[in-house]
């Protein structure tokens, strides 16, 4: 799979901004970001890259602040040198470290995850990422049966095997992602994740004891439908991927319509990662 990476250059020096455009583009299809001293780069699939689309998103914010961008090309073969140069590990607190297979191991945190840099999303390196494995490490997982949608590369589903969960299914509609999943669980030594590819429709007709849902705003609001018919009764939801306003009341809102009660969320640089309960 080609990418296209976006480079985004502004004068601005507003962190909300810069945020702006990012969960714009979330919003479109791209699925990968990496934060820059003056900037941002922003990737997404050859084959989802619409410009008409592309600008009618950023269109809004022309007139609140300048910006500019650079486009390239990224065949398949160069993306993981592309990872390889940016991926640098990263700690949770003290509990755990994440590297890619690269680096030198740290057998002082209680919990390490290996993460082999694809173009799967999700090393931890995103605040949503590294606020729902906040959350994951405040909370009982032991025996628990758990679902991550929108998996990436498997890195939350492999914490929660590590903090314990008994049984685990992971869901993303890539085809990489999927893939990603399934190498990476073996680099870690857990072999009780099921992974899956596809969207809602292939979540299992099983019920769950936690969901994990670090997606976006558009595609939690569609599927949280779906999440609540397969959460057992005093189940745990964890949503990330949107900001605290508007997006958390917004979340908060749906949430009401199945039941699903707001317990508490962690804030970065306004993205937010909150914690509801069945």
């Amino acid at each position: 799979m080609n990418y296209y990476e976006l480079l985004f250059t502004t004068i601005t020096t507003e962190d909300y901004q810069q945020d702006l455009l990012i969960a714009a583009l979330g919003e479109i299809g791209f699925d990968t970001f990496e934060e820059l001293d003056l900037g941002f780069k922003a990737y997404i699939p050859v084959d989802d890259f619409d410009q008409q689309v592309l600008d009618e998103a950023l269109e809004p914010y022309r007139e609140m602040f300048t910006f500019s961008y650079e486009v390239t090309l990224i065949p398949q073969k160069n993306w993981n040198e592309v990872w390889e140069s940016n991926f640098e590990p990263i700690q949770i607190g003290d509990q755990v470290f994440v590297r890619a297979t690269f680096h030198e191991a740290k057998p002082e945190f209680p919990y390490e995850i290996v993460i082999d840099p694809k173009m799967a999303f999700g090393t931890g390196h995103h605040q949503t990422t590294a606020m729902v494995m906040q959350l994951m490490l405040e909370n009982d997982f032991a025996g628990k049966k758990v679902l991550d949608m929108g998996c990436g590369t498997g890195i939350l589903a492999i914490l929660a095997a590590k903090l314990g969960a008994a049984d685990l299914t992971a869901i993303d509609y890539d085809p990489v992602c999927y893939e990603s999943t399934i190498e990476n669980a073996a680099l870690n030594h857990v072999n009780n994740i099921k992974a899956i590819c596809g969207s809602k429709e292939v979540i299992p007709a099983e019920q769950y004891d936690i969901i994990l849902a670090n997606i976006n705003r558009n595609i939690l609001l569609d599927q949280m439908d779906s999440y609540a018919r397969v959460l057992k009764p005093g189940g745990e939801i964890y949503f990330s991927g949107f900001y605290e306003s508007p997006d958390l009341d917004i979340i908060t809102e749906e949430a009401r319509k199945y039941d699903l009660k707001y317990i508490t969320h962690k804030k970065d640089k306004d993205w937010v990662a909150a914690k509801f309960v069945l």
